[in-house]
C-alpha cells in the first residue's frame, strides 16, 4: 500500500504537496484563530507539514494518515526536527474511510478528496470524525476560468473536468451539503509556479542520476511536455484553494 512510484518522485523535496507556500499555510492557521490542544486529524496529510507547524505555531495536537511510506518518514522526521513529535503523530494507512476513535476539534483533507470518491463524500468521511462545532478543511481545485474546448480541459489534469466547478460554485456546493463556508485561503499564480515548477527540477535531476532506470523514459517525457502545458493551460485556468467548513 502506497503511492506510485512517480508521484514520490515528482514532489521528493515538497514539504506541501498542493500549490500552498508555507506562508499561505501559516496564514490559513492563523485564520483559523487556533487554540493550544485543538485536536487535529489530517487525512492524506503528506509530508505533514500542516500538523508539524501548527503544532509548534499554535499548540494543536492530533494525528496525520498518509498511503505513503516516505511521506510519512517525512512527517515524523518533520515533527522530530520542530520539538512536536510529543504532540503530533502519523500513520502509514489508507485515508479512506479513517475515523478518529474520540472527535476532534478540526478534521482535514486538504487536496486528496479522491479518498472519498469526491467532495460530497470526503466531507461526509470528515463529519465522522468531529464534535458538534468543529471545523472541517477541504483543499480542492476550481475553475478560475472556464477551459475554451475539451482538449483545454483534458491538460488540465484534474481528473473529471466535467465534475468541476467554480470557486463560487464549490462554495455553493458545500452548503448544499449543509455547511457554512467561514474562512478560505486560496492559491495563486506563484504558489503554482512553486508547486510545478520544483517538480521539474526534483525530476532532472533524478533523471541525470539515474538515466538506466525503468521510469526514466516517463520522466524524460513529462520534462519534455509538462512544463509548456502547465504554463499554456493549468496555470491560467485551474485554481486551489482550502476552504474551513462548519456544520449548520
Amino acid at each position: 500500500m502506497d503511492l506510485p512510484r512517480i508521484f514520490t518522485l515528482r514532489e521528493s523535496s515538497h514539504r506541501i504537496h498542493n500549490p500552498f507556500t508555507a506562508d499561505k499555510l501559516a496564514v490559513l492557521g492563523g485564520a483559523l484563530r487556533l487554540e493550544p490542544g485543538t485536536r487535529v486529524l489530517d487525512l492524506a496529510c503528506g509530508s505533514g507539514e500542516l500538523l508539524c507547524t501548527w503544532a509548534r505555531d499554535h499548540g494543536v495536537t492530533g494525528t496525520g494518515v498518509d498511503i505513503s511510506t516516505a511521506f510519512v518518514a517525512r512527517a515524523r522526521a518533520r515533527a522530530a526536527e520542530l520539538g512536536v513529535a510529543d504532540r503530533v503523530g502519523f500513520v502509514h494507512g489508507d485515508a479512506a474511510g479513517h475515523v478518529a476513535p474520540e472527535p476532534v476539534d478540526l478534521a482535514a483533507c486538504v487536496g486528496a478528496t479522491w479518498i472519498g470518491g469526491g467532495v460530497a463524500g470526503t466531507v461526509e468521511l470528515l463529519a465522522r470524525s468531529v464534535r458538534r462545532g468543529a471545523l472541517m478543511l477541504i483543499g480542492e481545485p476550481y475553475w478560475r476560468r472556464e477551459p475554451p474546448d475539451r482538449e483545454a480541459a483534458e491538460a488540465c489534469h484534474v481528473g473529471d473536468a466535467s465534475e468541476l466547478r467554480s470557486a463560487a460554485g464549490l462554495i455553493e456546493q458545500f452548503g448544499e451539503l449543509g455547511y457554512d463556508v467561514v474562512e478560505m485561503v486560496l492559491a495563486d499564480e506563484e504558489s503554482w509556479d512553486r508547486y510545478r515548477a520544483a517538480q521539474w527540477l526534483n525530476l532532472r535531476r533524478w533523471l541525470d542520476a539515474h538515466p538506466d532506470d525503468a521510469l526514466a523514459a516517463e520522466v524524460r517525457h513529462e520534462l519534455a511536455t509538462a512544463p509548456a502545458r502547465y504554463a499554456r493551460y493549468e496555470r491560467e485556468y485551474v485554481g486551489w484553494g482550502v476552504f474551513a467548513l462548519m456544520a449548520r
